[in-house]
């Protein structure tokens, strides 16, 4: 005859603890699964754990990327070598509220060439001149831009040049503004002359437009007001503004 008298009976709470726990690793294996499925097959721009390249297109996680990276000038900087940009580092120079502090000067298509910036600022602006301009272009315009005309990045004034207001981002060298592209293929595209037609080179200005949106923090245009009638206004502030 069998004898039961040692055997111990599982209680229901013990029961259940012990399925919640089959079921806690059966989640933590899925999501391990998931997890490699998507760090393999999704692109790395999408993924903020991957490193940022200027040569990857902008995605999902660049901007989270960017803040992380621009924040250290360190880091920063090693972003622009990365990307094969030889930039060289500029003076520190203070003048009230006004200041050279953490710029560069580094090669791109913009004319003048080299303007003082922040590095913030000049790496940013290498992600929307290879992932935004280039590529919009060719698409849009059927030929590449090989010249970007800028109105200047430093400027030891105001918002506006106002007296009594704040200082403008312009006064960091933190700001740049774009006045117009011109192709390979001869033609010369201006923000205040072609950004309001419909035609390919005002679709081509206003994705430009669009695009640097995705990059710095605030992109003005002549849709925001009329002191940006001729210029696309981009900087990397702490917040968010697109017009």
């Amino acid at each position: 005859m069998l004898r039961w008298s040692g055997v111990k009976l599982v209680s229901p709470q013990t029961l259940a603890l012990a399925q919640l726990w089959s079921v806690l690793i059966d989640l933590a294996l899925v999501g391990m699964l998931a997890f490699l499925l998507v760090d393999r097959l999704a692109p790395p721009q999408d993924l903020p754990w991957k490193p940022f390249s200027l040569n990857q297109p902008i995605g999902l996680a660049t901007a989270g990327k960017l803040a992380v990276i621009t924040a250290d000038p360190l880091k920063c900087r090693a972003a622009l070598k990365a990307g094969g940009i030889s930039f060289v580092d500029q003076p520190v120079r203070e003048e009230g509220y006004c200041s050279t502090r953490d710029t560069v000067r580094a090669p791109s298509l913009l004319t003048p060439r080299a303007p003082v910036m922040t590095c913030p600022l000049a790496l940013r602006y290498a992600l929307w001149e290879r992932q935004v301009v280039g590529p919009k272009a060719r698409e849009i315009l059927g030929s590449p831009v090989v010249r970007i005309d800028q109105l200047g990045t430093y400027a030891c004034r105001t918002i506006y040049g106002r007296t009594g207001a704040r200082p403008s981002e312009h006064a960091r060298a933190n700001a740049l503004d774009v006045a117009g592209f011109r192709t390979a293929d001869g033609r010369r595209i201006t923000v205040l002359k072609d950004f309001a037609k419909d035609t390919p080179e005002g679709r081509f200005v206003r994705a430009a437009r669009d695009g640097a949106c995705r990059v710095f923090g605030v992109t003005l245009s002549p849709d925001y007001n009329a002191e940006h009638a001729d210029h696309l206004h981009l900087n990397p502030a702490g917040y968010s503004l697109c017009r």
